[in-house]
């Protein structure tokens, strides 16, 4: 008779030298050559035999429908080598095949053999199998999903480390996730070269594959998918997913949370866009409303070289469609420009106002520091308490469960309010000085960009655009319109009047 050898094994009983897949090959070799059997096929492979999706043992079953012209033996070390689901529809299927004489299951180990004519106890002997094959791997999942709560609520990632972090083996052999420091850097630029909204997540992973951001341990390039769930990923800046909720974890954060916000907003800004980035010189496309009737102005090539605006007129509210240059809109642009930066003798008497408003609220920033810190602190005393309460069963599980999530929550809460004040500090003047920097260079640094960059700067210094007979109505965004006022008045803060306004 024929038989087919099937050895299987998943990846943890791989390791096991009784399990692995030559020694089952072997045990079932020397058992076809006992019973005189001819080996037509071997099957050995590294596959769940707890999930539905099979592909290899499916190629088995595909076998079997080419070559069924005669019986055939199927040889398997144990019940368990053959499926541990007893609800798995190949369970099913070889088993009816047994019962209608068509092909054999021999159970080398288990010294089981099922056809069509077993009795009643072989039956209930094989069903056993199944059961107890079944019960082990339950029991199995059951100690992994309490394992891995359990390292969540030490803020433990349960998983492999992500791309900037390796996993580590200790002394003690236990295991660990440590920061690479080969890679972790190559993650900060790329959430800070991203966050300036210049780059596409294709040009980004290009970018990075340049800087040499590779997968560990293989060594392979990033591609564009990872780049994006990297920049998705809360992992960075201290918190980690698991079955859709987020956990603070104990590991070295790459990144600060303000950062991955500015990078969300990118990409979320991104998402947002109707229309398909172009090359074309279009730099007021969807920047700009009609005045008249709230519809988009477009932009429109003539000649090959000469952009001109109008109104789509969607509404049909305009008997007349006026167009407009966007030479002529450049020319009311640069006067706005050039109108926004100040003397030099101005800018010095606006740092010195700016940097008496800072040292005002030193004090400020110190005393809600100090009061973050103290409340952060007697939130680690009362966890300390609520274990030993548990300890001592002066508690439920449950009711210290809820309660240290609760503070867990409070504690990201906090250590977001103090991450602010911290940066808020020390980004201070960083933002001032910036920001007066492109008030004195706007007209010279739009002048000199490409026209994807000159879009990035009218959309961060304007809002509320609107034409109305061929005059570019405007509102400066803050604090630019801070800037604009002190110009014109030499006050610090804006006056009353925030409607839109013509570039004079």
């Amino acid at each position: 008779m024929k038989a087919i050898i099937l050895a299987r094994v998943s990846t943890e009983e791989q390791k096991e030298a009784g399990n692995s897949l030559p020694a089952q090959v072997e045990r079932l070799k020397s058992y076809c050559k006992r019973k005189g059997y001819s080996i037509v096929e071997t099957f050995s492979f590294d596959e769940s035999a707890y999930k539905t999706k099979r592909d290899e043992f499916d190629r088995i079953l595909e076998f079997l429908k080419i070559n069924n012209k005669e019986k055939v033996v199927i040889c398997f070390d144990k019940v368990d080598r053959f499926s541990r689901n007893v609800f798995d529809k190949r369970v099913s299927a070889l088993y009816e095949l047994a019962m209608k004489g068509e092909i054999e299951l021999h159970f080398v180990s288990d010294s089981l053999v099922i056809n069509s004519e077993i009795s009643a106890t072989e039956k209930f002997h094989f069903g056993i199998n199944l059961g107890l094959a079944k019960y082990y791997s339950d029991a199995i999942s059951d100690n992994v999903k309490r394992a891995n709560e359990q390292k969540i609520r030490k803020g433990e990632f349960p998983g492999k480390a992500h791309i900037g972090y390796k996993n580590i083996k200790l002394q003690d052999e236990s295991k660990d996730i440590i920061v690479d420091q080969e890679r972790a850097f190559l993650i900060k630029k790329a959430f800070e070269l991203y966050a300036t909204g210049k780059f596409s997540m294709k040009s980004l992973t290009q970018e990075m594959n340049i800087r040499g951001l590779r997968n560990y341990p293989s060594n392979k390039k990033i591609t564009t998918s990872q780049i994006h769930k990297i920049l998705r990923d809360h992992f960075y800046y201290g918190m980690m997913l698991w079955k859709d909720h987020l956990y603070q974890h104990k590991y070295e954060p790459i990144i600060t949370k303000d950062l991955f916000k500015q990078v969300q907003e990118v990409i979320d800004s991104f998402n947002r866009q109707n229309f398909k980035r172009t090359n074309k010189p279009y730099i007021f496309r969807g920047m700009i409303k009609c005045k008249e009737c709230g519809c988009s102005i477009s932009p429109e090539l003539k000649k090959g070289k000469y952009v001109y605006y109008h109104c789509t007129n969607y509404h049909k509210k305009h008997k007349k469609l006026d167009w407009i240059n966007q030479d002529d809109l450049l020319k009311q642009v640069k006067k706005l420009l050039k109108s926004i930066k100040l003397s030099p003798k101005a800018v010095q008497k606006l740092k010195s106002k700016l940097r008496t408003v800072h040292e005002s609220e030193q004090f400020y920033f110190k005393e809600s520091k100090a009061k973050l810190e103290k409340r952060f602190n007697a939130i680690g005393g009362y966890k300390k308490v609520m274990y030993e309460d548990r300890l001592e069963g002066r508690i439920t599980t449950d009711e210290y469960d809820k309660k240290i999530e609760e503070y867990h929550k409070e504690e990201d809460d906090l250590m977001i309010q103090l991450e602010e004040h911290t940066h808020g500090n020390q980004n201070f003047y960083i933002g001032a000085n910036k920001i007066l920097d492109i008030s004195q260079r706007a007209w010279e640094i739009f002048e000199s960009s490409e026209v994807e960059e000159k879009i990035q700067l009218l959309n961060f210094l304007l809002q509320n655009c609107e034409l109305e007979d061929k005059k570019l109505l405007f509102k400066l965004k803050t604090p630019f319109e801070g800037v604009l006022e002190y110009a014109n008045t030499g006050n610090l803060l804006p006056g009353s009047d925030s409607n839109r306004r013509p570039i004079d």
